[in-house]
């Protein structure tokens, strides 16, 4: 059972030494707290026994007082250790927190699709957050209580050894129930936060894609699923709690036993006059004092095995690493060569998606891939992108093998624009620099205009403070797909990917697009991934891809001219699109 503790203060451990003023002066605070409640008793039994040996009234009063003084700084003292445990445990877990999302932006895309966003929300935030409530409980109660209930046994054993032994037995005995009880819980609250987990996935995942659930009649299945989950979390949440209401009625029980064997215990060495009345008054109340401390105890054993289940969550967390190894070479400056060579690739063991893939784009020109669905397209963006390493052969960009390069450096050499266009809830500078300082105004207003986006800008009421909504809210497709051909060519990268860009857009759209692709392609190289073969009028080479293998690539024109080819067929056949 202390083994979670000891893994608990291995992990935070770092998160504290840079508090350890604040920390030295919550353990002084928590020490004095500890002593007043001692000395409070103590007061009373000095004025029962003053009382009644018949002492002068002035003592009385100054008991009296002195009692008042006490408890009003006890509650100063106990105020301050609060605040400072809770600040000291706040800044701790943030930092935490930081590391955790810092860890998970890290890892590679495989990890991500195996861990849906709502799980991970979960850890980095409901975990975190119970092992907060449990730090700054444990710094302030359980330590400050486990002292507590050593400082009384200790006065019992001046009040007479028969006293001390007793009460001893009987706090080891407690403490040996809270411990057997406390290694049956642990598993069942890790099992209630992987359901808690599990929950907020899916609630993530179905109410971004309410939309479509609706429009395909796929209501009820949903709820029937909801209903349950709901249900695996009733059992879970039952479980958790049974055992520790079960903890909490057994611990009532001793209290009863506690309580009566100090009244039995008081009685007897009053009666053969070892102690006098004001005496057994102190150990009266010291066993009620020392019943709440061992209640608290016990809440907070049960927070310590919720946080146990949680730190083995977190440190699975932060255990995972990315299977993609950074380099250190840097990309050439300028336009970026592409070049595979016999590329294999497959998301899954023995399931290649890319077969033997060899290619080579000169730096400066434009590839046109087209291929029916599932033939590879997306893959290949994604693998020049290095969101994945290829299993078999290389791909060099600029003549450096890709795997050599570390990818933040990468991705700054390369830009990404997808069908789907991810906006946030932020400012127009925000949403083009992804909050990144270093650009000016003038090289973001230069961007919007040379994309074709002047009129836009010029109507925004606060210019490039203005908020956009979550997702593009108020933008219209068109305008919210050159928002991201703006942030690529305001990184001004060497590599411009565009994969299916233009697929949701109307014809009048696309001629804008069409003119804001031209803007970005010029002087660097670029990849069209298209279903549109009217996309692809402008392109140098054609590859296309079958069931991941290649069928076709060579120059455009060439392949236009050529009748057996298949590119040329799909011309003569007015195709507008490659049928999946």
């Amino acid at each position: 059972m202390w083994l979670p503790v000891r893994r608990y203060v291995s992990l935070l451990a770092i998160y504290l030494k840079p508090q350890w003023v604040r920390t030295t002066l919550m353990a002084v605070l928590l020490l004095a707290d500890v002593g007043l409640q001692l000395l409070n008793p103590q007061i009373v039994r000095y004025f029962i026994d003053t009382a009644l040996s018949g002492g002068a009234s002035t003592l009385l009063v100054y008991a009296a007082v002195f009692f008042i003084v006490v408890v009003i700084v006890n509650q100063g003292v106990t105020v301050a250790a609060i605040y400072l445990s809770e600040s000291v445990a706040w800044t701790a877990t943030n930092r935490l927190r930081t590391d955790l999302v810092a860890h998970c932006l890290s890892l590679d895309i495989a990890f991500h699709e195996e861990h849906p966003a709502g799980e991970l929300i979960e850890r980095i935030d409901g975990d975190v957050d119970a092992l907060s409530n449990f730090f700054s409980k444990f710094v302030v109660n359980l330590l400050g209580n486990i002292l507590l209930v050593a400082g009384v046994l200790i006065l019992f054993f001046q009040i007479d050894w028969r006293v001390g032994m007793a009460l001893t037995c009987f706090v080891v005995l407690v403490f040996a129930f809270l411990v057997a009880f406390g290694r049956r819980a642990t598993p069942r609250w890790k099992v209630l936060r992987q359901v808690n987990a599990d929950f907020a996935s899916f609630l993530g995942e179905h109410l971004i894609g309410m939309e479509d659930i609706r429009a395909n009649g796929a209501t009820q299945a949903i709820m029937l699923r909801f209903y349950r989950l709901l249900r695996r979390w009733n059992v879970a949440n039952s479980k958790a709690e049974f055992i520790s209401y079960l903890t909490g009625a057994a611990l009532l029980l001793f209290f009863i036993m506690g309580s009566a064997l100090t009244l039995a215990l008081g009685a007897y060495l009053w009666s053969i006059g070892v102690v006098t009345v004001g005496v057994v008054y102190v150990m009266f109340s010291y066993v009620d004092r020392l019943s709440r401390p061992l209640d608290e105890i016990q809440t907070q054993l049960q927070d310590l095995q919720q946080a146990t289940a949680c730190i083995q969550r977190v440190e699975e967390l932060l255990h995972a690493h990315s299977s993609l190894v950074d380099g250190n070479a840097s990309l050439p400056v300028g336009a970026l060569s592409v070049e595979c060579r016999a590329a294999s690739f497959g998301y899954a063991e023995g399931e290649p998606i890319l077969h033997d893939l060899t290619i080579c784009v000169q730096a400066g020109n434009v590839l046109g891939v087209v291929g029916r669905t599932g033939s590879g397209k997306t893959t290949l963006a994604r693998l020049l992108f290095r969101l994945y390493d290829t299993q078999l052969g290389e791909i060099l960009l600029g003549g450096v093998p890709i795997r050599s390069v570390a990818r933040h450096a990468l991705a700054q050499r390369i830009g990404m624009v997808t069908q789907d266009v991810q906006l946030f809830e932020a400012s127009v500078r925000d949403n083009l620099t992804f909050f990144d300082k270093q650009f000016q105004d003038e090289q973001i207003v230069t961007a919007l205009r040379d994309i074709g986006l002047s009129s836009w800008y010029d109507a925004l009421p606060r210019g490039l403070d203005t908020e956009l909504g979550s997702g593009g809210e108020g933008l219209s497709a068109g305008q919210a797909q050159l928002l991201t051909f703006s942030r690529v060519l305001l990184t001004n990268p060497g590599l411009v990917i565009l994969d299916e860009a233009s697929s949701r857009l109307d014809a009048a759209t696309e001629f804008l697009i069409e003119r804001a692709t031209k803007k970005l392609f010029q002087d660097r190289t670029g990849i069209i991934i298209a279903h549109r073969l009217a996309t692809l009028q402008h392109v140098d080479e054609i590859l296309v891809l079958e069931s991941g293998r290649v069928l076709e690539y060579g120059d455009r024109a060439t392949l236009a001219n050529d009748a057996t080819s298949h590119f040329a067929q799909l011309l003569q056949a007015g195709s507008e699109e490659i049928h999946a």
